[in-house]
């Protein structure tokens, strides 16, 4: 009788490890989803500067970036004059370069995804968000950091077996109050850290207190950084997917 009781309590203590790991994931799950919201709204449209910083050369490129959640992007060039036009265009699963210069309409296969965007260290994927950090990946909260004034989530996004992700690993800081992203870790297959990318001048914009700075700094290639610096941001404005189109990248201003 008492093995039998011992068994039993055994089975209920496994059960409700089971249900408090699940819990975790859910909850996980939710800091990563309200997080990723607050980034993105419905739809928005931005305007920001990325400057690429190497070690023998600097350059700074102005873009204008319109979004509607969760399939379709389009980010205009509209400096340098060498640049000004070029468009990037996402449409689900698609996406598309058009170079004003050579009058081309590129499509960017999905073996790309990871090739540099406008020579940054920001990726085709980075960029148009080709990939779900939220549907994509599972997500276990790892422990607790402070970054800055944040108490953060330490949360690491492991993925899905059938998800298409570029990546083997992320890990990411969330703040406790505001679900601010300060903080993202990017692993390859073979669990290496390739770059780091870091939020920061946290500011309302656009009606949120967001970080409007971040810097991505590549791990394997010494005095390389990227900056991307958000001038202005508004969110949930009228957008429909009929912007979003090969016509349209050839004619937006």
């Amino acid at each position: 009788m008492k093995k039998q009781t011992i068994h039993i309590l055994r089975i209920s203590l496994f059960l409700l490890l089971g249900v408090s790991l699940s819990f975790a994931d859910q909850k996980a799950t939710e800091i990563v989803r309200k997080s990723n919201n607050l980034l993105r709204g419905k739809s928005s449209f931005s305007e920001a500067t990325l400057t690429v910083i190497k070690p023998s050369w600097k350059r700074s490129i102005t873009m204008k970036i319109w979004a509607l959640e969760p399939d379709y992007a389009l980010i205009l060039i509209t400096k340098p004059a060498r640049d000004k036009g070029t468009v990037t265009l996402k449409r689900k699963r698609e996406v598309w370069n058009w170079i004003p210069t050579i009058r081309r309409l590129i499509k960017i296969p999905p073996s790309m995804m990871m090739q540099p965007w406008m020579g940054s260290d920001f990726t085709n994927d980075d960029l148009v968000r080709e990939s779900s950090i939220v549907e994509d990946y599972t997500h276990t909260i790892i422990g607790r950091e402070t970054i800055g004034d944040y108490t953060c989530y330490k949360i690491r996004f492991d993925p899905k077996p059938e998800a298409g992700v570029v990546w083997g690993k992320i890990i990411t800081w969330i703040s406790q109050k505001n679900y601010l992203m300060l903080k993202a870790e990017y692993y390859d297959e073979d669990g290496q850290l390739i770059k780091t990318m870091t939020g920061s001048k946290i500011k309302t914009m656009g009606g949120r207190l967001l970080p409007t700075r971040w810097e991505v700094l590549p791990h394997n290639k010494p005095g390389h950084k990227t900056i991307l610096q958000y001038k202005s941001i508004r969110f949930n404005i009228k957008l429909t997917p009929d912007f979003f189109s090969q016509q349209n990248m050839k004619r937006v201003r």
